[in-house]
């Protein structure tokens, strides 16, 4: 398959455009430009006022958000094939949000009067996008929450379920995230020391609920890490047989 084709398949796959015929498909991807972009490269941030929709063709994104004492908080993790941005089309801009290439990947963008000018031509478009608005929100409020209230076992056994969501393997006893986080990214992720990491991943390790192998994160109990997430360190009373 080549460059063109593989595009044309991951924009007919998204929500949004899924309306759209092979034709229009087609003409919607010559229209979009790209930008390539390095690994820890920001691409977008609070500065900027320019109203477009991304389309990621290739790599992953994190996008996160800024704290005034330098920590950052991430709020998704996204791969290839995925929309995103939609927030600066809306009233609801997320305030000190940014975007970062976390591999080497491939951006496509999408003006908002060429988007608008889409959904005039099939409102079929505009009612998907008031989906993921709606859906994006629920999560993007899930995440602040974990930021605020949420300590950092909690915080990281989240992060690591956004990382099976957006890029998790499935395996014989459970999933494995098949890139390689360090402690201190992990702890970046998520606004903490690579030492506070190192020993919320130690009790995660001692609960079972998650291994390391080969420098890889395999969760063996998801439902577990999940409590863990919402609720926070389970007492010892409640996991003992």
């Amino acid at each position: 398959m080549d460059r063109k084709e593989e595009r044309i398949k991951l924009l007919s796959m998204v929500d949004i455009f899924e309306s759209l015929s092979r034709e229009e498909i087609e003409r919607l991807n010559e229209q979009l430009p790209d930008l390539r972009l390095e690994p820890g490269e920001i691409f977008y941030g609070p500065e900027d006022r320019s109203e477009k929709l991304f389309f990621l063709q290739q790599g992953k994104v994190r996008i996160f958000r800024a704290a005034p004492d330098g920590r950052e908080f991430t709020l998704a993790v996204v791969g290839s094939g995925t929309i995103f941005g939609e927030m600066a089309l809306t009233a609801q801009r997320l305030e000190g949000a940014y975007a970062h290439a976390m591999e080497p990947s491939e951006v496509s963008t999408m003006l908002r009067e060429d988007l608008e000018r889409l959904i005039l031509e099939k409102p079929e478009v505009g009612l998907q996008i008031t989906h993921l608005l709606s859906e994006r929100l629920r999560r993007y409020e899930t995440r602040l929450e974990d930021i605020t209230l949420k300590d950092v076992h909690s915080r990281l056994a989240s992060i690591i379920l956004l990382l099976i969501e957006s890029e998790g393997r499935r395996t014989s006893t459970g999933y494995r995230i098949p890139t390689h986080y360090t402690h201190q990214r992990l702890g970046t992720m998520i606004g903490a020391n690579r030492e506070a990491v190192t020993r919320a991943f130690g009790i995660l390790q001692d609960e079972d609920v998650v291994e390391l192998r080969r420098r890889l994160i395999y969760v063996k109990d998801i439902d577990h890490l999940r409590q863990v997430a919402e609720y926070g360190e389970v007492q010892e009373e409640e996991r003992t047989p």
